[in-house]
């Protein structure tokens, strides 16, 4: 899962060297934090958050196949 927010986000931005993502495991729920430079926090959470519920979404429907949770959490 970390794979595939990673490359959905390095071709949303500028900057794709500067994507990070990393993984906390909980006990119920995986967060997965989003690291983008300043410029592309727009491109990444896209207007009124269309760009990132979709990328939401996808870990969902991803998820279920797993029978896993996953959120997304983007960070400055």
């Amino acid at each position: 899962m970390k794979a595939l927010v990673e490359e959905i986000a390095k071709a949303l931005v500028d900057h794709p060297e500067n994507v990070a993502v990393n993984a906390v495991e909980g006990e119920q729920v995986t967060v997965l934090e989003l690291r983008v430079h300043p410029d592309d926090l727009g491109k990444v959470i896209g207007r009124q958050g269309r760009t990132a519920k979709s990328i939401r979404t996808l870990l969902g429907a991803a998820g279920m196949k797993l029978k896993k949770r996953f959120t997304l959490e983007i960070l400055e």
